[in-house]
């Protein structure tokens, strides 16, 4: 569908609650007012395309903006207005609450700067959300001096209009949802927030739109890290009213959680979603947050004192990294949780649902702001907000089923990730098998993005990532990966040169890493020379393995070779885990490659080790390093027979990707390493 096609069918559709965004941001760089607001006032004076109309209704709301709508520092003079004038008529945002000593309702306006308004029940009992934290509205008041004299409040509403919406009728967004095939809701969606789709990827705006997750579903945690300036922070600043962006600063027991010498509850009871902005200059102030945090973001509910408390908003982390993806991802002492707080230990990561990888977003630029029209921002908010209350929580296992790695919190992380994604997409369901794999997909990918940092970080119990599912109906198991690792491209699926042999080690804590040997044959006396920075327990197996090479080269045919020969011996970190690799058998095999000029089988990875004497000693594990192995695109592993019985603890995936082959003595490696 062309782009004006769309806007005819969105405008059709939703009469009255979609509009031109392009209009909202002419304005929006001025005026420090909610979009919502903005917004109304847009659809009250530019309805219409005619440009020369348009631009008569922008002067129309800058004019209703100077007159109408006050700053916080300006609450002295809009009261004053109001005694000069008798009355005027305000933009702000109107909250009514009871106060049991006065038994009297009193409203109370955030920018007029003044919390005892007197306000007619009509108005209360008929826009309810009044009583339900506030809502933005054009208010007219009035100044009288009653009975009680200068004793008692002044002001009056005499007139009140909702800018927000009043009510939702769901039934009318679902039919209205029906005009649309998925792509094009997908791109009316993404304009809804000012984005022009029209030049995004599939893939991007499936992103994009996972920022809408914790809208739509209850106890989500959500992160995303990324560069600066790609409307992370905008996304949870202006989409709905019921979030409450938290920009660096404190973060309190007290303030997030429960007050208790206020016997309240904090902003977790009061909001949909808490978002932390700048998370990496966020401040713990008490030793309970962090606890009460991983308690709450794990079931939603969580213990003060006595009190239990139970609350649904979902928490948002962004932040920015300062480092390439590449650097975070490839060093050993970086991962891609690196701009967080320390206190954020490994339990409370492990509670992360979905990690938008915020890299593969795009910077803020005229070029991807739309033009067209999108939902009315409190009209959106209010369809996600009502769609919190649905559960599709269980629509994964109707057609799947997960992998042997995905565990328990993976598996409530992808449901809950795909339960949001259908409700964004499909509110009144009707969506295809294709179509729920590819969030599945996505769901996955963004729940390993959080383990495989967790696994970085060397906990032994987060080494399960090779994330699957399985199709109910045809059993078929598909693998889901993450772009940024790497996988494949690391071990190359091509013949090596000659005296080059990948190898992989694992040591006591389960740390993992992959290596690739390389050996030369250059003039000389027989030496084993090695470049300066090797790991010592490395060089010893290297020296090993080059002492029981001595001790054979008759028998293989090499002393002649050797004695005018000397060994150069590399070993590349692929990984950057800095770990002790016991690699002799590995280093002997690549020796033999070099001396014979035969290249080493594709895609093929050799475990083990030498003693002086030609022994061979196997890996304590061969779980980590052949998952790690295959990660990296291995395509043969070549083992120990002394690991066989480690065999049935492999992933299934592990077991049918990857060709195991086992061997009992050095030359039988060394025959099932090298081609031919």
């Amino acid at each position: 569908m062309n782009q004006k096609e769309l806007d005819r069918k969105a405008t059709g559709a939703f009469a009255g609650k979609v509009v031109r965004k392009d209009l909202l941001h002419q304005i929006k760089g001025g005026e420090n007012v909610p979009s919502y607001v903005l917004e109304y006032l847009l659809g009250k004076y530019c309805a219409s395309d005619d440009e020369e109309e348009i631009r008569i209704g922008i002067g129309a709301v800058k004019e209703t903006l100077a007159a109408n709508y006050f700053r916080h520092d300006e609450a002295n003079k809009a009261q004053s207005m109001v005694e000069q004038k008798g009355r005027h008529r305000f933009i702000d945002r109107v909250e009514v609450r009871f106060f049991a000593g006065d038994n009297k309702y009193w409203a109370a306006m955030d920018h007029f700067g003044f919390s005892r308004i007197h306000i007619p029940e009509e108005f209360y009992r008929r826009y309810e959300r009044l009583l339900e934290g506030g809502i933005w509205a054009i208010v007219d008041i009035e100044f009288r001096v009653d009975d009680q004299g200068k004793a008692g409040s002044p002001f009056h509403v005499v007139d009140l209009r909702p800018i927000q919406l009043a009510r939702f009728d769901l039934d009318e967004y679902v039919e209205g949802r029906k005009e649309f095939d998925t792509e094009d809701w997908i791109d009316l969606l993404l304009r809804s927030v000012g984005l022009e789709p029209a030049r995004m990827e599939r893939r991007l705006k499936l992103l994009l739109l996972t920022r809408f997750i914790p809208f739509v579903e209850k106890n989500y945690n959500f992160i995303e890290l990324g560069p600066r300036g790609t409307g992370k922070s905008y996304a949870y600043s202006e989409m709905s009213p019921y979030c409450m962006l938290i920009s660096g600063g404190k973060a309190s027991t007290a303030n997030l959680f429960y007050n208790n010498a206020r016997r309240q509850v904090g902003l977790v009871g009061h909001w949909d979603v808490v978002a932390f902005d700048e998370v990496a200059g966020m401040r713990i102030t008490d030793s309970d947050v962090m606890q009460i945090m991983k308690d709450y973001m794990a079931n939603g509910r969580f213990s003060r004192g006595v009190t239990q408390v139970l609350a649904d908003a979902s928490l948002v982390f962004i932040g920015n990294l300062n480092q390439p993806v590449e650097t975070l991802v490839k060093g050993s002492s970086t991962d891609l949780f690196q701009p967080l707080p320390k206190e954020f230990d490994l339990a409370l990561l492990d509670r992360m649902h979905f990690y938008l990888p915020g890299w593969e977003v795009p910077k803020n630029s005229k070029d991807l702001l739309t033009v067209h029209y999108g939902f009315v921002t409190d009209y959106l908010a209010e369809a996600f907000r009502t769609l919190r209350k649905h559960n599709l929580f269980d629509q994964v296992e109707k057609a799947f089923r997960f992998g042997s790695h995905v565990e328990g919190r993976d598996a409530t992380a992808a449901k809950k990730t795909v339960s949001g994604l259908l409700k964004i997409l499909h509110p009144g369901g009707g969506w295809t098998k294709e179509e729920l794999t590819e969030y599945l997909e996505l769901a996955l990918e963004g729940r390993r993005r959080v383990k495989e940092q967790l696994k970085k970080r060397g906990s032994f119990e987060f080494y399960k990532t090779s994330f699957s599912y399985i199709d109910l109906q045809d059993e078929t198991e598909r693998s889901v990966g993450v772009p940024e690792q790497g996988g494949g491209g690391i071990i190359s699926p091509d013949p090596l040169p000659p005296g080059t042999v990948y190898t992989a080690a694992v040591d006591s804590e389960a740390k993992v890493a992959l290596f690739r040997l390389e050996v030369a044959l250059t003039p000389g006396t027989g030496k084993l020379r090695m470049p300066a920075g090797l790991e010592k327990s490395l060089k010893e197996s290297l020296n090993r393995a080059f002492s029981y090479l001595q001790s054979v080269k008759d028998r293989l045919g090499l002393t002649e070779a050797l004695a005018q020969k000397d060994v150069y011996a590399e070993a590349i970190d692929l990984s950057g885990g800095h770990i002790e690799c016991p690699c002799g058998v590995a280093f002997f095999a690549a020796i033999i490659s070099a001396a014979r000029n035969r290249q080493v089988q594709a895609g093929t990875v050799v475990l083990g080790d030498l003693t002086i004497q030609g022994n061979i000693k196997g890996p304590a594990s061969i779980t980590e390093p052949l998952q790690l192995a295959l990660e990296a695109g291995a395509a043969r592993a070549l083992v120990p027979v002394s690991n066989k019985s480690q065999f049935a603890g492999l992933s299934e995936d592990v077991v049918e990707r990857l060709d195991v082959v086992f061997f009992g003595d050095v030359d039988r490696a060394v025959l099932k390493t090298l081609e031919g």
